[in-house]
């Protein structure tokens, strides 16, 4: 009897709806509760330690959502939220530690890791209603956008929401959030969010585009039509129907939860030093994040380069185009464009970045760079693979200086210390890039304030190969952040040597031995690095 009693009581709890909450949990009033009632799809909350941000996951996975699935990078981290969890409803009953699943009445919650790059396809279909990610900026951009792709449900009355906590990024991988949040945590976000507030995105492209509204619209070749009704479309059926997600950032201190407020945790905050100190303490997402020892561009640097730039009308006088072509899936075109001051610095005006999918062939990249050329720039493509191609046509379409860059041959020049010699071409370029915005070289570089070119052009790292410097290749980069660094890598072909234009014309059409050395002899680096 006691069995046939146990059983009939797990069938009358099993029997119960997901709108009945299985603990009465209160949310903390401020941040936490606007962030708990918040009608966005996607909600950032946090920005410093002690915030609450566990809890509320925990409190929405049990009050309002039927299956849910919470992730951090590592599984030994989830120890603490299934400690909470349990705290909370009292018991650990429907736990399978071993599967990661946790079964409760009207509720199904799943725990999940990814440390590496592609854990998260292990997880492909399998539908949710909320997704957790706790501590996000641990988590790739595109392992978080994967998961996000699988939130879903059949059931109409159960809404779907995302929720991402994290402090303010600490390293450079982590700083995919602020492009994601822009209008929140980008400080050049020409029109802020309070917080709380809903903006729209829409994915086009694979990129992230800031919409007025959730209007659903037709993305039909260059055409966006808003307010968009299915039934009344009557443009071709290829036609891409976009659907805008609300996004939303709450900011969280440890000053929002009284339970810390009064303890030790708080002075544990204070004496943190800095910019730890202003990124746990204030959540503040300006503050310097830890650069890698072997990071081959410090954060700062990049950062006090973007600083400088300006718009400027008239440009100077534009010397090289580089150009880095899409190598499919979700990489970009991009084109960097190098121009000169009147006082010799280096000005970059803001890079043009084209899905690859409007670029599919040499003759279409050609074109864009034609278009986007000026007084006879240079133009310097790396050939290996895919950039032989549009290099093909555009030595054949152009007058002037087109040259192609394989950075994978030797490399023969040395640091300014005339000391350390390069593994390969492509070490040698980052390193100038890296010397060019050195402070102590005080060249006066200034590049366009670009989130995804800073997260970019601080992402590789450098070793010693015997007596070389030698820089990250692109696929170990993908391997260790996944995706490609597109931005800088176009940008660092700008600093590849090649003969000034004028240089170029006098020899162009001749068989003159001395000015054909002259050229080879160009360094368009003189007067630039002391």
């Amino acid at each position: 009897m006691a069995d046939l009693s146990k059983r009939i009581e797990r069938a009358e709890l099993a029997a119960r709806s997901a709108d009945q909450p299985l603990v009465q949990w209160q949310p903390l009033p401020g941040p936490q509760t606007m962030a708990f009632e918040s009608e966005a799809d996607v909600i950032g909350f946090g920005g410093a330690a002690g915030g609450g941000k566990s809890f509320l996951g925990i409190g929405l996975a049990l009050m309002q959502h039927q299956r849910v699935a919470i992730f951090r990078r590592h599984a030994t981290e989830m120890t603490a939220i299934v400690d909470e969890i349990a705290g909370l409803l009292g018991h650990r009953d429907g736990l399978n530690q071993v599967q990661g699943i946790w079964r409760l009445p009207g509720r199904v919650l799943e725990f999940g890791s990814v440390p590496n790059l592609g854990d998260e396809r292990k997880y492909q279909g399998r539908a949710k209603d909320f997704l957790f990610i706790d501590e996000a900026t641990n988590l790739l951009e595109q392992q978080v956008r994967f998961l996000a792709g699988w939130v879903r449900t059949t059931d109409p009355g159960q809404r779907t929401r995302v929720l991402m906590t994290f402090n303010p990024p600490t390293n450079a991988e982590g700083r995919w959030v602020i492009n994601y949040f822009a209008p929140w945590l980008d400080r050049k976000f020409p029109a802020p969010a309070q917080p709380g507030e809903l903006r729209y995105a829409a994915v086009v492209d694979g990129k992230d585009t800031w919409v007025p509204d959730s209007r659903p619209f037709v993305l039909d070749g260059a055409e966006r039509v808003y307010s968009f009704d299915p039934a009344d479309y009557t443009g071709p059926r290829q036609a891409l129907v976009i659907r805008p997600q609300s996004r939303t950032f709450i900011p969280s201190r440890v000053t929002d939860n009284p339970h810390l407020v009064g303890t030790a945790y708080l002075a544990t905050l204070q004496a943190l030093p800095e910019p730890l100190r202003s990124q746990m303490l204030h959540g503040s997402f300006d503050a310097g994040i830890e650069d890698d020892a072997f990071q081959v561009v410090p954060t700062a640097w990049v950062e006090a380069a973007m600083a400088r730039w300006q718009k400027r009308s008239p440009k100077p006088p534009m010397e090289a185009v580089g150009v880095d072509v899409a190598r499919g899936g979700r990489d970009e075109t991009v084109l960097a464009r190098r121009h000169r001051l009147p006082g010799g610095a280096l000005w970059f005006d803001e890079l043009i970045a084209l899905p690859g999918a409007s670029t599919p062939d040499g003759q279409s990249v050609a074109a864009q760079v034609i278009a986007a050329r000026r007084d006879s720039a240079a133009l310097l493509l790396d050939v290996v693979g895919v950039g032989s191609s549009p290099f093909d046509f555009l030595r054949d379409a152009v007058r002037g200086t087109v040259l192609g860059v394989n950075v994978a041959e030797r490399a023969g020049g040395t640091d300014k210390s005339g000391r350390l010699v390069f593994f390969n071409q492509r070490s040698e370029l980052w390193w100038r890039v890296r010397e060019s915005l050195d402070p102590l070289s005080d060249t006066g570089i200034e590049l366009p304030p670009d989130q995804r070119l800073l997260a970019d052009l601080c992402a590789p790292r450098w070793s010693m190969s015997g007596t070389a410097v030698r820089v990250e290749g692109r696929d170990e980069i993908v391997k260790r952040i996944g995706r490609s660094p597109d931005r800088a890598s176009a940008l660092i072909l700008c600093f590849a040597p090649f003969p000034a234009a004028h240089v170029y014309s006098q020899v162009h059409d001749r068989e003159d031995e001395a000015a054909r050395q002259a050229v080879l002899d160009y360094d368009p680096y003189a007067g630039l690095i002391a």
